[in-house]
């Protein structure tokens, strides 16, 4: 089975119940953003997701990681508020691999999906956590979690 061209074919439903998945969170500034911005972030991720899972190469995932940690950070999104958008796009593209690829193919097509989702969602929150921890984030402080702190 081509997963590319099965998801390729697939994408407007992609995009169009991720979008439905993220707009149940509790994602205030896409909210704020708009439709029209976040379902065209979405279509961007997935577009990456797709890339990356044909050409076997994570470069592009992590330089767009970084670039959305920065800017979401700049505007004042919680990492959680991006991490339920790479989760919300990560659920339907898991539910419909589960459903049309072949069991046969099935391990790798989820192990791909799995590489290129998890790169991501990990290079975006390492970048996140290195811009909050040059200055306080509330949402950040784990510090009441753990004695023997100095913090």
């Amino acid at each position: 089975m081509d997963l590319n061209s099965m998801l390729l074919n697939a994408r407007p439903q992609i995009v169009d119940q991720a979008y439905a998945a993220l707009s149940r969170g509790a994602v205030v500034h896409y909210e704020h953003a708009g439709e029209s911005f976040t379902r065209q972030r979405l279509a961007d991720l997935f577009d990456l997701v797709v890339s990356a899972i044909r050409d076997r190469d994570l470069a592009a995932v992590g330089a767009y990681s970084e670039q959305i940690a920065v800017e979401r950070f700049n505007a004042g999104f919680d990492m959680s508020e991006v991490q339920t958008a790479f989760n919300s796009l990560e659920e339907v593209l898991w539910r419909l691999i589960v459903n049309e690829v072949p069991h046969i193919d099935l391990a790798e097509a989820i192990g791909l999906l799995s590489t290129v989702l998890g790169y991501g969602k990990d290079t975006m929150a390492r970048k996140y956590v290195a811009l909050a921890s040059s200055r306080h984030v509330h949402s950040l402080d784990l510090s009441a979690l753990f004695g023997g702190t100095n913090a």
